[in-house]
């Protein structure tokens, strides 16, 4: 579809933007009010600066937290969390479903938790929130409205015209058009740019309204992305093109995010929607002189417990580059991503550069909320080595996985081993009961490994497939159950567990969990002591999640899944 804008008269110097003239003068329509998820009339903002909340945190949505009202626009609430910078403030509207009095989660018998990123120790947090709420002003119940219903379907048309919030300035609210309406899906694309902004998002996203809801609320509305001063002699500049990676199609392209369409040349690009979708941007350095590179996959080698072992085989390439640095280490991230078992774990993994240095944005959208992140980018190739060698050790991969040394032969550290029905199973997935895959390179796992006769008649070496639905924690209970189904198990490869103990689990001692952790994965020995000195006992070791063993005790990733496969198994047990 062509979005063409065909006048200017749209934009007045006094006025400010006008949605009459600018849907009149390009023939277009507005998405009706019954297909959004707002209310009829924008609610009354009755908050005030400064004061305290419960809110979601953004980035790890299952966790409640204070949250201080630091600005406000119209409906629109600019929240920090107590405990955070200001680098994290998210927005949300007031009649959102995040949004509750202090002492909600209390009478629900919930539980506030610090922020990811807390900047004192964890065990400072009690206190922390006691002296924040002392004193403090919350928010009364009146200050929150109930959130709209949602519609029962998705109604967008394609070229309906709406006001969208900007993701990567979420600040911002702009004109904008339905490009493309998959299923429960809407790409937005704001008019006058090109396709870097644009986003994915359910139909029954808060983040898009009804025409004429910035003016009738009282919240500002962004002008199309065009100068006055140049409408007819408007040109499109290469200096300012970025690359917008999308991980549901694994294609490049190159919008300029920065300059606006030109009236003759819009047009709204469709790519394909994808529940989790990821956009990694910098600018072009095609014609630099910047060094070359390729990363080289190699399909045989154990790919980590993040990545999903079929989409590997099915979507990964082979190789990326030769390129730019850039522009290879863009694709990288992108494929990974899109490969992986939980989208946010590998984004998660992407280490953020410091303020004003990262030249390359990832976005990633998951169930209908954003997280947004500069990550470091490389000159040279030296850093970018450096780089992918500490990806994988996070990704817990084989060193041969992603390398910058081309090997086109089956691994002998992965060769995958058979059973006697003929089902191959990678021996590697099922690690040593000595084994730590995340540990330092001095100490890096000893990948199980079969005889040369087997290793030379694997010269075909199919993937094991696991169901799209596991996570990575299931992954020990799945290949367990595979492997059963042969008849044959390879005991070797299997960890030893420790005899059950017959004691409820939340009643041991801080002591009796150190001693099920070792019992249970003797690789996980070095790690026992933060236990002690967090004085975690059995209770508090069945209500740990990932992100607290990561952000507050500590641990590396590696460790923390299969401390999270430990719980799992502990609280499976104590349903029963």
């Amino acid at each position: 579809m062509s979005q063409s804008v065909k006048g200017w008269s749209y934009l007045q110097e006094k006025q400010g933007f006008s949605w009459d003239k600018y849907l009149k003068e390009n023939a277009a329509k507005a998405a009706p009010a019954s297909c959004f998820k707002q209310a009829a009339t924008p609610p009354i903002n009755e908050f005030n600066k400064g004061m305290k909340v419960e809110a979601s945190d953004p980035r790890n949505h299952t966790s409640s937290c204070i949250a201080t009202v630091i600005d406000m626009q119209g409906p629109r609430l600019r929240l920090r969390l107590d405990g955070s910078d200001d680098k994290n403030d998210f927005w949300r509207l007031v009649d959102s479903g995040d949004l509750h009095p202090v002492g909600f989660c209390e009478k629900n018998k919930g539980m506030l938790q610090p922020p990811l990123g807390f900047r004192m120790n964890s065990s400072s947090w009690p206190g922390f929130l006691q002296r924040t709420l002392n004193g403090a002003t919350c928010a009364p119940d009146q200050c929150f409205k109930k959130e709209p219903s949602t519609p029962t379907r998705n109604m967008f048309q394609v070229g309906q015209k709406l006001e969208a919030v900007d993701r990567k300035n979420p600040a911002l609210i702009c004109p904008a058009t339905i490009g493309a309406v998959n299923e429960d899906q809407i790409h937005v694309t704001f008019d006058g740019w090109r396709g870097a902004f644009d986003y994915w998002c359910r139909y029954d996203s808060r983040d898009i309204f009804p025409v004429g809801w910035c003016e009738s609320s009282g919240h500002p509305l962004q002008s199309p992305g065009v100068k006055a001063s140049s409408y007819k002699s408007l040109k499109v500049s290469r200096e300012s093109n970025e690359l917008s990676v999308n991980v549901s199609s694994g294609h490049s392209v190159s919008p300029s995010q920065a300059s606006p369409l030109t009236p003759s040349s819009g047009e709204i690009s469709q790519p394909s929607p994808h529940e989790s979708t990821v956009t990694s941007s910098e600018p072009d350095t095609t014609g630099s002189d910047s060094d070359k590179i390729c990363v080289y996959v190699n399909h045989t080698c154990y790919c980590g417990s993040l990545l999903s072992p079929r989409s590997v085989n099915e979507v990964m390439p082979h190789q990326f580059g030769p390129g730019n640095i850039s522009k290879v280490l863009i694709d990288l991230v992108d494929a990974c991503i899109a490969c992986s078992l939980q989208q946010r774990q590998v984004f998660d993994l992407l280490k953020m550069a410091a303020p004003g240095t990262g030249k390359i944005t990832v976005t990633a959208t998951c169930n209908n909320r954003t997280f947004t992140k500069r990550i470091v980018s490389y000159d040279k190739t030296s850093e970018f080595i450096q780089f992918l060698e500490g990806f994988r050790e996070s990704l817990g991969c084989c060193e041969h996985f992603i390398s910058v040394n081309a090997n086109i032969r089956p691994c002998l550290k992965c060769v995958n081993g058979r059973s006697k029905t003929g089902h191959k199973r990678p021996a590697s997935w099922l690690p040593d009961s000595e084994d730590d895959s995340y540990a330092p390179k001095s100490d890096r796992r000893r990948w199980s490994t079969e005889s040369s006769e087997s290793s030379r008649g694997a010269s075909k070496i199919s993937k094991f497939t696991m169901p799209k639905t596991a996570t990575a924690f299931e992954a020990d209970e799945i290949y367990s159950q595979a492997s059963s189904t042969t008849g044959e198990t390879n005991h070797q490869s299997l960890p030893l567990m420790s005899a059950v103990r017959t004691t409820d689990p939340s009643e041991w001692s801080v002591e009796e969990v150190m001693s099920h952790i070792k019992e249970t994965d003797v690789g996980l020995t070095p790690y026992v002591e933060h236990f002690r000195r967090h004085e975690i006992d059995g209770k508090a070791f069945l209500l740990l999640k990932s992100e607290m063993m990561l952000k507050y005790m500590g641990l590396k990733l590696g460790p923390v899944v299969k401390l999270c496969n430990i719980i799992d198994k502990l609280k499976a047990r104590c349903s029963k």
